[in-house]
């Protein structure tokens, strides 16, 4: 089965803030918990097909971790993006073999509200252009509810698809397809990405998400204003709902470029 979107990670300033700005875009909003490091800690979205959005903010500046240097430096928006591997370690080396530069699993984890104990593997690449890889060890229940907090006001029900900022179109296929197994050999296209011009390519994920790979064809427009401020990584996803609503107001989603269309 092709690896599923896991979630996207959105930087915020204040999580109380962030909780009450999403609610009153039709989201229904949760306390995630603070993380095991005791620096970070999130509000979530979890949607119908399984990923979920990750709203979170930073206690302290963690130096040497590319999140908080990503938002100390640019501010709140977009900071990664991760896949939900089938078994992590398996995944990895299946990833290593097809020339990844991924590096093994690491335990990770955070504590709940109600005092549960979450704990995962990650599994990342030194570059952003790529995903990196979230594999429960608790059941993943537990760290994705279930439930009515799957339930959206604004309909949402899923992600169909994420664009992701890259320098280089070519040598980020080829990294994205070793995680994934498929997809090196898909097209490259001049296209309009995000209202300018660049060299784009799209690779599907699992459960009907696609990802798109885009590089500006100048040095102006989003895409060159994210590499240069946040550097390679997500930049916009877009939600299926029952009925469209369009883009969303940027001041309420906190820096992060997100609509919501039909399908």
């Amino acid at each position: 089965m092709p690896l599923t979107l896991d979630h996207l990670v959105i930087a915020v300033a204040d999580l109380d803030a962030a909780f009450a700005d999403y609610s009153s875009l039709g989201f229904t909003v949760i306390r995630g918990g603070e993380h095991q490091n005791g620096i970070t800690h999130n509000v979530l979205v979890v949607l119908e097909d399984g990923a979920y959005l990750e709203l979170i903010a930073f206690k302290k500046p963690e130096p040497g971790n590319r999140w908080s240097e990503v938002y100390h430096r640019a501010g709140e928006g977009f900071l990664d993006h991760a896949l939900l591997p089938s078994a992590i370690e398996a995944d990895v080396k299946a990833a290593q073999s097809r020339g990844l530069d991924i590096a093994d699993p690491v335990p990770g984890g955070r504590f709940r509200p109600d005092g549960a104990r979450l704990d995962w593997k990650t599994a990342r690449a030194p570059g952003s252009d790529v995903p990196f890889l979230c594999g429960d060890v608790t059941p993943r229940g537990l760290r994705v509810q279930e439930g009515d907090v799957r339930r959206h006001d604004n309909g949402v029900t899923g992600v169909a698809s994420v664009t992701v900022a890259v320098r280089d179109v070519a040598a980020s296929r080829a990294r994205y397809a070793a995680l994934l197994g498929t997809g090196a050999d898909a097209p490259i296209v001049e296209a309009e990405i995000l209202g300018s011009p660049a060299r784009a390519v799209t690779l599907p994920l699992g459960l009907g998400t696609t990802v798109t790979l885009a590089s500006p064809a100048g040095a102006d427009g989003v895409l060159a204003e994210a590499l240069a401020t946040r550097g390679e990584g997500p930049v916009a996803a877009v939600f299926r709902a029952a009925t469209g609503a369009g883009d969303l107001d940027l001041r309420l989603t906190h820096g992060a470029r997100l609509a919501i269309v039909a399908g």
